[in-house]
């Protein structure tokens, strides 16, 4: 099946929505907890918005649904193995999210910790390091590390400031012990001396990364691009639609629940570039009245950021904390490919204020009547 650029406009996609309108009931056993064995043998669950028609397919068959001239905008970040296992002297056990460096010292992060309630500023903890590492086992000193202090966020979520005490290279300390950064509802152990968990270990961390990933700097995956494999991007060279790539560093805020109300929400601003070349085919393809289709929310808020006078602008390292949300008017992206969110989150928002809450929640319905996969792990929907 072939589709036509959509005629919906973004306007009529503005229904206004509170938090409560996008909740909705999951089963527990639909929430993904392994990846499938191949990348593109996920569902695909299409919504035409001009319709509010969907179909059924696999993921490996989405170049059926575009056109020759389509273009794709992928986010090419790289995800850093984020997480780690620390014990304290006492002997407990520490989850540690790391979330960015912080800009006063290359060996300062800002950091999510679990559990928290009796860590103190001041506490030293040991890094562990898993079975598999072998020779590249870190030294003690390089294992110390120091709770600098306790903050809050603006939304009273408590943050660690980190300090790796050693000169060692933060990206050799975390290819040896830092697990794949896995949002909460994927059930992970991080024990370091179970062969088993060595081994989920290692597929976690092949697995949740794009096979297109080059920039490193994300601590969560892009997850619309997890079904991408190079079959696939065969088949769209194949059909004529090109594909481009775009960064943006995906941080831990894309976890952080609504607290409040959509007006009230806010999204931690993250780091994205677009290269002048890629700016410039993006442009061209909405001049020639082709469709540009963002491959997951990262590269939505990359493009629908970088619009000046109505054209992509290239940028190097810029910030953006856009909250996509009802009222926005979508200036460049026509269709995009995504993952199934999480009821009352500021991503399902997003696509809600794209494709229209009706037709999403309609869609949800489908998907979870026809038992889809959700989640990071889960299955895709493409909305046109």
């Amino acid at each position: 099946m072939k589709s036509e650029p959509s005629t919906t406009s973004a306007e009529t996609n503005q229904d206004a929505f509170t938090l409560e309108d996008l909740s909705y009931d999951l089963p527990e056993e639909l929430i993904a907890q392994e990846p499938l064995a191949v990348r593109h043998e996920s569902r695909l669950l299409v919504l035409d918005r001009a319709n509010s028609e969907i179909h059924h397919c696999r993921f490996a068959d989405i170049a059926n649904y575009l056109n020759p001239g389509d273009l794709l905008v992928v986010n090419d970040t790289k995800v850093l193995p984020a997480r780690l296992l620390a014990k304290r002297q006492s002997g407990g056990e520490v989850r540690i999210q790391l979330i960015k460096p912080c800009t006063r010292s290359k060996h300062l992060w800002e950091a999510m910790g679990m559990p928290l309630r009796r860590i103190k500023p001041g506490e030293h903890l040991r890094i562990e390091t898993p079975e598999e590492s072998g020779d590249r086992q870190l030294n003690e000193q390089t294992r110390e590390i120091l709770i600098e202090d306790i903050i809050e966020d603006a939304d009273g979520y408590k943050r660690l400031i980190i300090n790796f005490l050693s000169n060692e290279n933060m990206r050799s300390i975390l290819t040896t012990a830092g697990h794949a950064p896995l949002p909460p509802y994927i059930r992970r152990e991080l024990g370091p001396k179970d062969h088993d968990l060595d081994e989920k270990r290692k597929e976690d961390l092949s697995r949740y990364q794009t096979i297109f990933a080059k920039a490193p700097g994300a601590v969560a995956a892009p997850t619309a691009g997890l079904h991408f494999s190079d079959a696939v991007f065969d088949s769209l060279k194949g059909k004529g639609v090109n594909v481009e790539h775009i960064t943006l560093h995906v941080g831990a805020g894309t976890f952080k629940p609504i607290t409040s109300t959509i007006e009230e929400h806010s999204v931690e601003a993250e780091s994205y570039s677009i290269g002048k070349d890629t700016a410039s085919r993006i442009n061209e393809v909405k001049a020639n009245g082709k469709r540009v289709i963002a491959v997951g929310t990262t590269s939505m808020r990359a493009l629908e950021s970088s619009v000046e006078n109505g054209t992509i602008q290239p940028c190097q390292n810029r910030e953006t904390n856009l909250f996509i949300k009802p009222g926005h008017q979508f200036k460049i992206v026509d269709s995009m490919v995504t993952n199934f969110h999480l009821s009352g989150s500021s991503l399902l928002v997003l696509v809600a204020t794209f494709a229209g809450k009706e037709r999403i929640l309609k869609a949800y319905q489908e998907a979870i009547a026809q038992k889809y996969r959700f989640y990071s792990y889960g299955d895709a929907m493409l909305i046109i």
